[in-house]
């Protein structure tokens, strides 16, 4: 017996989807200055993590 599969939504007024995210209220981030970019060694093979300005 299958698995019933999942409905899926599609946007189709992409106007007035940005206007109800834009209503929806805002997202403010805040960065310590003091933090630390770099990601720590992990010892395993292949670059080192790194974060973009």
């Amino acid at each position: 017996m299958s698995r019933p599969t999942s409905p899926t939504y599609r946007t189709r007024n992409w106007p007035a989807y940005n206007d109800a995210l834009k209503r929806r209220g805002s997202l403010t981030i805040w960065f310590d200055p003091e933090m630390s970019w770099d990601a720590a060694p992990t010892g395993r093979r292949g670059r080192q993590q790194t974060y973009s300005d």
